[in-house]
């Protein structure tokens, strides 16, 4: 059974020539593309590019790094502005500062509950940091 496709044949590494970007790099990515698919041997690319072949294989794995870090999935919607950035900082000390005095005052709690002779003292004429009568 024959299976005819309609459309564009693909372009290969002729899909460069429509990239943006200077001659020269976009004639070293046809090449690592033309290998890539098969169409050239390692050794003819790495002549056409004047490389060996270990450095090839770098510039085949950029390539491909490259590549794949832009295929990541990226967060949907218009990114945060640098005044939104600001903002959430400004938040996140907020919280911190508040979470410090929460625990402050728990502390404060525990000790009045515990050790309520320290913290209501008597209160005479001088403030009660005077001595007690005898």
């Amino acid at each position: 059974m024959e299976v005819h496709m309609r459309g564009r044949p693909p372009l290969g590494a002729e899909i460069v020539e429509h990239l943006t970007g200077s001659p020269q790099a976009k004639q070293r990515l046809a090449v690592i593309l033309r290998a890539l698919a098969g169409e050239i041997p390692v050794p003819q690319a790495c002549q056409e590019l004047g490389v060996g072949e270990s450095r090839f294989h770098e510039l085949r794995n950029e390539v491909l790094q490259h590549a794949l870090e832009d295929m990541e999935a990226k967060p949907r919607g218009r990114p945060p502005s640098p005044q939104e950035d600001a903002r959430v900082a400004d938040l996140q000390r907020q919280i911190q500062a508040l979470k410090i005095d929460l625990r402050a005052a728990q502390i404060r709690e525990e000790l009045a509950t515990m050790l309520p002779h320290v913290l209501h003292h008597p209160k005479g004429p001088g403030g009660g940091g005077g001595k007690k009568p005898r």
